[in-house]
């Protein structure tokens, strides 16, 4: 992938990421994960894994954030008014991280270049991937459909106790 353009990926989807956290509206809010995880699936077709890049946009931004949205609507949320925090932590956390982005560049720019790694033959096949999910992977595959259960059962029940 192009250096200017990973870079304006890059920019675009920590934007998006931001929109997500900073914004008041959970409608909002959910639209925006969608755009960071569609623009995720951008990275995965600059790395040639078009089928992850496929899934990326059908299980995440396709069922997940349809799924938070459902929760969203059930809940019936509404514009958070936030109270902001008084102007010495604002400054303080903006210190810590100017200075966290300080320490990360300097840290990058003293890592050697590393070689690309030789792919695999297999690389992206969906036979391979297939594999690993349901051998390798089988418990967090699992485990993460139980989490997201659980979530909405929990949505479920505490919209239920507000009526």
């Amino acid at each position: 992938m192009n250096p200017i353009a990973f870079l304006a990926l890059a920019a675009l989807t920590v934007a998006a990421a931001l929109t997500v956290v900073l914004h008041r509206n959970p409608v909002h809010s959910a639209l925006g994960l969608v755009s960071t995880l569609f623009l995720l699936s951008v990275f995965f077709v600059g790395l040639d894994a078009e089928l992850v890049a496929g899934l990326q946009i059908i299980v995440y931004a396709g069922a997940v954030v349809v799924l938070f949205l459902f929760v969203i609507m059930l809940l019936n949320l509404q514009v958070e008014t936030r109270r902001m925090a008084g102007p010495g932590i604002v400054m303080a956390a903006a210190a810590g991280g100017l200075s966290l982005t300080v320490l990360l560049v300097r840290t990058m720019q003293r890592a050697p270049a590393a070689a690309s790694p030789a792919v695999a033959p297999t690389f992206g096949d969906t036979a391979t991937l297939a594999e690993k999910l349901y051998t390798t992977y089988l418990l967090p595959f699992e485990l993460t459909s139980v989490l997201l259960l659980v979530a909405v059962i929990g949505a479920v029940a505490i919209a239920k106790r507000r009526i």
